[in-house]
């Protein structure tokens, strides 16, 4: 990945972690996550991908959603968690690098499980839902920072039975930043790299193919 790129991802990050720790949505963070905590234990929540790169170890918002997810079995919130997301913007399965990632953290393998095809937040939550019934499992939740989560609410509401909102409380996973960002041990995982014959998204679609996307226009929906 050249200079000015990494550049980008590393501000765009940033910019995405300001956001969403923002008093505004910390409080919604706070209060869909005491719902949760009622409701739990889910069968399995849903952590939507973020491009990884095994030579930068993948910046904040990577970590951030890994480590909440492991928050939420180890607090007994979920029994399971699917990490999604398909090679997108490197090389790497989203999905199965976070996979991996949890794993390596302490969360059993057996309870995570890696989708690899979707490309947008959308489909993020439809296939991992889809994934999540073939598994059998019924009571669902999607887990992410909460400007994404608050994006994709009515996108829940309507293609994904309602499906529960857990978003990022970052002062339950980041009360010291420094030590938050050791946590995550930096790894290159040959296990989750794509086929020689990746090509990036921005590569294969148009601007307006890929806002289509981030709407759920390339989903196939199943009745």
């Amino acid at each position: 990945m050249d200079l000015s790129k990494s550049l980008r991802l590393t501000v765009i990050a940033l910019t995405a972690l300001v956001l969403t720790s923002s008093c505004a949505y910390q409080k919604f963070a706070r209060k869909y996550y005491a719902k949760a905590k009622t409701d739990a234990p889910y069968d399995c929540i849903i952590v939507t991908g973020i491009p990884y790169n095994d030579s930068t170890n993948s910046g904040l918002i990577f970590a951030a959603r890994v480590l909440w997810a492991k928050y939420l079995y180890d607090h007994k919130i979920t029994k399971n968690i699917i990490f999604s997301g398909a090679a997108v913007s490197t090389p790497f399965y989203e999905g199965r690098a976070m996979k991996l990632m949890a794993d390596s953290l302490g969360v059993p393998s057996a309870h995570t499980f890696a989708e690899i095809k979707a490309e947008h937040s959308t489909e993020n939550a439809y296939y991992g839902m889809k994934m999540a019934h073939k598994l059998g499992f019924k009571k669902l939740a999607i887990a992410a920072d909460p400007f994404q989560v608050k994006l994709l609410r009515k996108f829940l509401e309507r293609r994904c039975d309602n499906m529960a909102m857990i978003p990022i409380v970052y002062d339950s996973v980041i009360s010291n930043r420094r030590a938050w960002q050791k946590e995550v041990p930096k790894m290159a995982f040959k296990e989750a790299a794509a086929d020689s014959g990746w090509v990036r998204l921005s590569d294969r679609e148009s601007f307006g193919e890929r806002w289509r996307g981030t709407q759920g226009k390339h989903i196939k929906f199943e009745e």
